[in-house]
């Protein structure tokens, strides 16, 4: 009877349990919530005994979010206090407060449209109205297909123009722009309101206030119509006249709009005729707006003369002579207008045959540029490139050099003209001008030929002591073309000065030499014998091979003597035997040469160059095969499937050493098969067929096997560029696949369930987070692993963990193999430690307890977000390891998909006996929160409590390139 009516008190209890949460339901306190944020204000607005209590109030609520069904309740409560107010701050605060409200997502402000616009009409303050303007423009930008409101709106903004306040006619001007439509005429009243205006567009209306008293007015006229272009409308050309007399305004902010603006209407009606004023000459709009753009770079501002100069780069469809008369101060005669024979023989006439005597020097001899010649470009816009590169400001200077790069680049004519002007920059005291000049002359280097003169000019910068113009310049002698044999010589001599003065720029020296030599191969070939030390009757001693600058010299000849078959002839002995050498340490610098005695060798290089750049197709073709061979497997259990992935690893790996252009697809492919290898070896059907104590060696084997396919699975994911998102859907499924396994092998290898419930709520929320990330992937994933899961979920929610672990098992070796589609590129990052190259054996030397610096050069490919992924790690020998963040500003951009590391590491250790080696390698950090596919961020109203946080919290790096060993040596501190 007792344990009958225990029973009954444990039933009684466990429906009261189970009533709570229906009686409590959550949806019903959402809905009592909604409407707090109206009431609350409506309260604290209330309570507001002065302007300054409601300015308060309405400043703190302006920093808590408002739901999107809470919006039109607050509106109304704002609404309703805005015509009981009559503080003005408080107004012009309310209004500021509905055009943040109309920005809400999911809110549609076409319901408070006319409540603004009302109050708009009774309003007096002119800072609450241009407040007021700004939220209609907001409303406005809000609803850009409601053409009902837009039509209001621009009415409204009309209406307003004539307010005597600059604010108000600025905002009705930038709405004009923001929502105006030059197809439809518009309506303007009149200041009486009784008549109306003829028909006028939008742009005529703007174009009115070209004029307008204010600068701040005027501005924002020329912003509007900038605005209309923006968005796609063309300008009319009766804009350019008023534009260009906005050029002499007195205000800078008035100057920089028309600037723009002529631009663009030179960009628009590049071939239109315009006159030349005060004559009858007439001149292409696009030459005349050059003129007047050049002009503007000798301007009192200097923020209008870096605008300016930047605008003429992009000015590519100017006369040639216009563009010449940029480099010189002087008028040119070709931009003069010529009087004709009939013109000058009349003004002879009338002069008289001699001079009275009555008229003060009526027969002086007049000026070559006579005032009754018309300039066809104002004198003051003549050498407008000189002018900038003078410019006091470098900001100018840089922009200047930018403009003159980018024009001689479409026009190899300017390009020899303006060379001696890039290289006069070469000099500039700044080191940022100086840099851009190089970069500048480096892309017009296929235009130009550099004189002995000039590339004198040039090579002056090696004594640079800054690394970055250093190697700038080194990158610009590769490409450039010199004219002489003295040239060759003489940029041999200042390299190899730059190599004994600073030795770290001993591989860009060798790169720039071996470019050098490639491009002038007829003008090394009179300089080998000199080079070389070589004497047609005596032998000469052997050079030393450790001698970098002799190495440098090597490097020029035998990239010369590849174009140069007569070269070799010329070659003593051991440089025969040095060429050996050379070919296989520094195989990326010495090109394979056609040697005496290396016929064949040479004709079978030849022959295997042919072959192997014509066999990229049929390597594509290899490894699309060998896919599709591999995915006729049905499941991870076929027999003969374990010899299978083994074979086709093989030929991948192979495949990447062969065609480094398919090696990232290659090596992705290997990868991801060497992944699902490991899952087949886990699977095995003994393993899972014996009971746990007799094969405590195999459950280990699975368990690092699981731990090795999550490793990989995250460099396939992290360190692969170009992948898409069905390649990451599939990465992440191996991922869950390797997840399961652990959660199979810990529930075979724990005793109890407590364990297992928190591991099988984390396994089922990263399934919820695939299927919430991967939706649109899940039809290609049929009879995957996946796809079961997400079919059993209800199924896996309600039962035990044990039955659900029985579940995991049966279904992981049940699941299909899932083929793998590539995308059409797939880049693998990495990266190279070029200093230090680890092969000296003097260790570095310091003081125990205080820091050494070791330089670190890196180059880095196809890394994505270096400036935050990329780490040094410093192993040292007694297992200690830092990891160091290099700074922002130690990475360079020298190429699309290639970046350089150039920072210090600081080491520091206690005192050791003997030296010993430090390992310095470069780490790929990721974490899976910063995913290419993250899970969408909850909106500020969401709860984020149901969001699975598993995998924000998987952090780890990637090994980068290989380890680098240095050695090092502490010493005591001597006391």
């Amino acid at each position: 009877m007792a344990a009958h009516l225990k029973k009954r008190v444990y039933e009684e209890f466990s429906k009261v349990v189970q009533q709570q949460p229906h009686e409590e339901v959550p949806a019903k306190k959402l809905r009592l919530t909604k409407p707090s944020k109206s009431a609350a204000l409506h309260i604290d607005l209330c309570k507001a005994t002065n302007p300054t209590d409601a300015l308060q109030y309405l400043l703190s609520f302006a920093r808590k979010p408002v739901e999107a069904e809470s919006v039109e309740g607050v509106v109304r409560i704002l609404l309703e206090h805005y015509y009981k107010e009559v503080d003005n701050s408080v107004r012009l605060k309310i209004a500021s407060l509905l055009g943040l409200l109309s920005k809400t997502p999911g809110f549609s402000p076409d319901c408070i449209v006319d409540d603004v616009i009302s109050t708009l009409s009774n309003d007096k303050s002119n800072q609450v109205l241009a407040q007021l303007l700004d939220t209609l423009l907001v409303i406005g930008t809000q609803l850009p297909e409601n053409t009902a409101v837009t039509q209001r709106l621009i009415e409204v903004a009309c209406k307003h123009l004539n307010s005597t306040y600059f604010g108000v006619r600025n905002k009705c001007l930038q709405l004009l722009g923001c929502l105006g439509t030059v197809d439809k005429p518009l309506t303007k009243e009149s200041e009486a309101g009784t008549s109306v205006a003829p028909l006028r567009d939008v742009q005529s209306l703007i174009s009115d206030y070209f004029g307008d008293q204010d600068p701040r007015v005027r501005t924002a006229s020329i912003k509007a119509m900038l605005q209309l272009h923006g968005r796609g409308m063309k300008l009319q050309q009766t804009a350019y006249s008023q534009a260009c007399k906005l050029l002499n305004d007195d205000y800078e902010q008035v100057r920089s709009a028309a600037v723009q603006m002529v631009w663009v209407l030179s960009q628009l009606y590049p071939e239109s005729i315009v006159p030349i004023p005060s004559s009858n000459e007439e001149i292409r709009l696009i030459d005349d707006s050059f003129g007047k753009i050049c002009h503007m770079v000798s301007d009192g501002s200097w923020m209008v003369r870096v605008q300016a100069a930047k605008l003429l780069g992009s000015m590519q469809q100017v006369s040639p002579h216009f563009l010449e008369q940029t480099l010189d101060k002087k008028l040119m005669s070709d931009l003069r207008r010529k009087r004709t024979a009939h013109e000058r023989a009349k003004e002879l006439y009338a002069s008289g045959e001699f001079s009275s005597g009555r008229k003060w020097a009526d027969d002086a001899p007049k000026e070559k540029v006579d005032t009754s010649g018309v300039n066809l470009i104002d004198s003051g816009a003549c050498g407008a490139f000189v002018h900038g590169l003078e410019d006091e400001m470098y900001e100018v200077r840089i922009a200047a050099v930018e403009a003159l790069c980018s024009l001689a680049q479409s026009s190899p004519s300017f390009a020899e003209k303006c060379l001696d002007f890039l290289v006069d920059m070469f000099n500039d005291e700044i080191e940022e001008v100086r840099l851009q000049s190089i970069h500048a002359l480096r892309q017009i280097s296929t235009h130009i030929t550099l004189r002995e003169d000039q590339l004198d000019t040039v090579l002056a910068v090696l004594e640079d002591s800054s690394r970055d113009i250093r190697e700038a310049l080194h990158e610009l002698l590769c490409y450039t073309n010199v004219s002489t044999k003295e040239c060759i010589q003489l940029a041999l001599l200042e390299l190899l000065k730059n190599l004994t003065k600073y030795p770290t720029d001993r591989n860009s020296v060798w790169k720039c030499l071996k470019f050098l030599g490639a491009r002038h191969p007829t003008l090394v070939l009179p300089s080998v014998p000199e080079l070389l030390s070589t004497h047609p009757y005596f032998d000469t001693p052997e050079p030393d091979m450790d001698d970098p600058a002799y190495i440098a010299v090597l490097v020029l000849v035998f990239n010369a003597a590849k174009s140069c078959p007569t070269m070799p002839a010329l070659f003593s002995d051991h440089t025969f035997r040095h060429y050996a050498y050379l070919r296989d340490s520094l195989s990326h610098l010495v090109p394979h040469l056609r040697l005496p005695g290396r016929k064949q060798t040479a004709v079978l290089g030849s022959e295997l160059s042919e072959v192997g750049s014509g066999s990229l197709e049929s390597a594509q073709q290899f490894l699309q095969e060998s896919l599709v061979r591999v995915s006729t497997l049905q499941n991870l259990d076929s027999p003969g499937a374990q010899d299978l992935l083994d074979f086709t690893i093989r030929d991948l790996k192979r495949l990447g050493e062969l065609q480094t252009e398919l090696a990232g697809s290659a090596d992705f492919c290997a990868t991801y098969l060497h992944c699902q290898l490991l899952l087949m070896k886990a699977l095995q059907e003994k393993l899972w067929n014996m009971a746990v104590p007799l094969c405590l060696k195999q459950n280990a084997m699975a368990s690092t096997a699981a731990q090795q396919i999550l490793e990989e699975t995250y460099k396939l994911e992290f360190l692969y560029s170009g992948l898409e998102t069905r390649q990451v859907a599939t990465i992440h499924n191996v991922r869950l696949q390797a997840k399961a396994l652990q959660l199979i092998l810990t529930a075979r290898t724990k005793r109890g369930v407590e364990p297992l419930i928190g591991l099988c709520e984390k396994f089922l929320q990263e399934v919820e987070l695939f299927q919430r990330l991967f939706m649109t992937e899940l039809p290609h994933f049929q009879d995957s692993f996946v796809e079961k899961l997400l079919e059993l979920m209800p199924r896996l929610v309600a039962c035990k963990p044990l039955d659900l672990v029985k579940i995991l098992q049966t279904t992981l070796r049940q699941s299909r193999f899932i083929h793998l589609k590539l995308p059409e590129q797939i880049h693998r990052a990495s990266a190279m430690i070029i200093e230090p190259t680890g092969e000296s054996d003097n260790p570095l030397r310091f003081t125990s307890g205080l820091v050494v610096a070791l330089d670190i050069d890196a180059t880095l490919e196809h890394v994505q977000d270096p400036q935050t992924t990329v780490k040094v790690q410093v192993l040292y020998p007694d297992g200690q390891s830092h990891i160091i963040h290099p700074k922002p500003g130690d990475f360079r951009t020298p190429g699309p998909g290639r970046v350089r590391l150039i920072t210090q590491v600081y080491l520091s250790h206690s005192a050791w006996t003997e030296p010993c080696q430090i390992e310095v390698r470069l780490l790929l950090a990721y974490s899976s929160s910063s995913s290419r596919l993250a899970a969408p961020k909850p909106a500020w109203n969401e709860s984020t409590e149901g969001l699975p946080t598993s995998e924000s919290s998987v952090e780890g790096t990637i090994n980068l390139s290989k380890p680098v060993k240095v050695f090092i040596m502490p010493k005591p501190a001597r006391r």
